[in-house]
């Protein structure tokens, strides 16, 4: 758990809720819920963003469009991942996508670019080390 979820989860305990587990039929599965209402109950996306992420919007002076709303969180979180190197297949389950090849089209401009990655690869391959052994076992 990061620092800062700690210190919100120390500041706003979370509340447990038991829900149907990926999809409305689903296996019921009890988690720990780290945003929820003043009374407790769960955030709905509409509730949070309208009485949460729109009212720091303004409070910001950022422009409130469809360019800086909560969808956004949505994309900077597969950002990130995909920058960090998570791979398109755990991206897309943990976005709730059902094919990766949709999480790869949507976000595909967002890849590293890998002609670095590739020319470390092949240069560490073709490295001149005395200790990798250069026969059929390198293959």
């Amino acid at each position: 758990m990061s620092r800062r979820l700690a210190e919100h989860a120390k500041r706003y305990p979370p509340v447990d809720i038991t829900l149907p587990w990926g999809t409305s039929t689903g296996e019921p599965r009890t988690v720990p819920l780290y945003l929820t209402t003043p009374a407790g109950t769960a955030l709905s996306r509409t509730a949070f963003n309208s009485g949460v992420w729109k009212r720091a919007i303004r409070a910001t002076g950022v422009p409130d469009n469809r360019h800086n709303g909560m969808h956004v969180l949505r994309h900077t979180y597969a950002s990130v991942l995909l920058d960090a190197g998570e791979s398109v297949k755990a991206l897309s389950a943990y976005l709730g996508h059902s094919d990766p090849g949709f999480t790869l089209r949507i976000y595909t401009h967002l890849l590293p670019a890998s002609e670095d990655r590739t020319r470390r690869a092949i240069d560490h391959a073709f490295a001149d080390d005395p200790q990798t052994p250069d026969g059929l076992e390198t293959a």
